[in-house]
């Protein structure tokens, strides 16, 4: 399978959102935060562009050639939207969670290292196409990248399920995020190779 830049078009990016979308439907974190499942198919969209938008502008947003599988990296220098993600959750979040997730989306900050790096704030393979190496092939582009530039990178497993994989290209855990009812985040460093 070929890994290709998503381009930087309103129907590229939407196809690649819609991969996500779908990749991450029973990821706990997610459905956590949108459990009905006419919540999560209406605010998912937004909330991964308010976290990976920055990717299609820096050409850094990968996806197969199949559209099953999506990543959208975040090269050193580049970041979320930190106020619009804040101002998206607690709009569409259910109100009795605000606590929890403010808790949560500050131990992320506290986590995330302070050196340049990349980071990675989502990547999925819908479902229909996992088992087939895309989660792999999708990191890969991005890592060896990472390498060429010396540069170390970052992540923020929600799934505890897609740990391994992290860990085997070479990823360590560096800590777990837990606050209230909400399923633990596990973030992950990758030293440059």
């Amino acid at each position: 399978m070929t890994i290709e830049r998503v381009a930087s078009t309103p129907e590229a990016e939407g196809r690649a959102i819609a991969a996500l979308t779908l990749a991450f439907i029973r990821d706990p974190v997610m459905r956590y935060l949108f459990p009905e499942p006419q919540s999560y198919l209406s605010h998912f969209p937004t909330f991964a562009r308010a976290f990976g938008a920055a990717a299609f502008g820096s050409g850094t947003a990968w996806t197969s050639g199949d559209q099953g599988g999506t990543a959208l990296w975040l090269p050193a220098g580049v970041h979320p939207d930190g106020d619009a993600i804040a101002a998206f959750v607690f709009s569409a979040v259910d109100e009795k969670k605000h606590g929890v997730v403010a808790s949560v989306l500050e131990q992320m900050g506290a986590y995330h290292p302070t050196d340049p790096h990349w980071y990675l704030p989502i990547i999925g393979v819908d479902a229909a196409h996992q088992g087939k190496g895309l989660g792999s092939q999708l990191l890969k582009v991005a890592l060896d990248r990472c390498d060429a530039e010396g540069l170390d990178s970052y992540l923020e497993s929600s799934n505890p399920a897609n740990i391994s994989l992290y860990q085997r290209h070479g990823f360590e855990v560096v800590g777990e995020i837990l606050q209230g009812d909400c399923p633990p985040i596990t973030p992950m460093f990758r030293s440059v190779r």
